[in-house]
């Protein structure tokens, strides 16, 4: 019996130990060309494409979670997901609330406007003019503190596909969001045939945050060393860009 034990015991020591399964949420809405569904329903894009870099080098078992944008925190820090990877920016508002990992990317906030409006991404430039953005973001948070006070009206939408269809249809003036997210708007049908970007906001890191990273709750200390050693491997061995390679045509990381 004593060596029957030892033996099972031995094949227990000896068994692979199983990846941490991590659930990973992302907003249950298209944000292309970070994450988006396919026709077959699987997430796709930039940011599915580095969350799945990331945990590979991690050793993490990742589960793409989809959660409504506006209560994607909430699931956070009530235990429904592990982390936020979703183009989540650090700012010292969410840091009061959960942590974040180190960055793995940064890039400008822009406004989008009707093509030959004149309008500028400022206070002065949006004067009177009704701004979309959606719910929940650095940019509903940036043009209440530096719009409202000229701007006609705040309209506040629950992703950012509505407020660009929104701005295509000229149902408001302009649109702020991340340059990419509508880059990606301006060349699709709808948006080439409307509008164009105006140009990059004023910086303001308290609002705009220092980057993107995966949020986390706090105390979660061992999954966020592991996260930011994956980010660094697939930095360093040439991951990040070659899956960057495939979206975009130059580094969005950042400085």
């Amino acid at each position: 019996m004593k060596l029957k034990s030892l033996a099972a015991a031995l094949m227990l020591l000896a068994a692979p130990v199983a990846a941490q399964e991590v659930k990973i949420g992302i907003a249950a809405e298209p944000y292309p060309p970070f994450t988006s569904p396919d026709a077959a329903g699987n997430w796709v894009g930039w940011e599915v494409d580095i969350i799945n870099a990331v945990c590979a080098a991690a050793e993490l078992q990742c589960v793409i979670t989809p959660v409504a944008w506006d209560g994607i925190i909430p699931a956070l820090t009530a235990g429904q997901i592990d982390a936020i990877m979703n183009s989540m920016s650090i700012t010292e508002e969410r840091l009061q609330t959960i942590d974040f990992s180190d960055k793995y990317y940064n890039t400008p906030t822009v406004v989008a406007a009707a093509k030959g409006s004149g309008l500028q991404p400022t206070p002065e430039g949006l004067a009177g003019k009704v701004i979309g953005v959606q719910v929940a973001t650095i940019h509903e948070a940036y043009a209440n503190k530096h719009f409202a006070e000229t701007a006609a009206e705040i309209k506040v939408y629950q992703t950012q596909d509505e407020a660009n269809q929104d701005l295509a249809a000229g149902r408001i003036d302009a649109t702020q969001a991340d340059s990419i997210a509508l880059d990606a708007f301006i060349a699709s049908e709808a948006g080439a045939a409307c509008c164009e970007i105006v140009g990059a906001v004023a910086d303001d890191p308290e609002v705009l945050g220092l980057g993107v990273g995966a949020g986390l709750r706090k105390g979660e200390d061992e999954l966020k060393a592991k996260i930011n050693a994956g980010i660094a491997k697939i930095r360093e061995d040439g991951t990040y860009d070659a899956i960057t390679a495939k979206y975009f045509a130059s580094s969005i990381y950042g400085g």
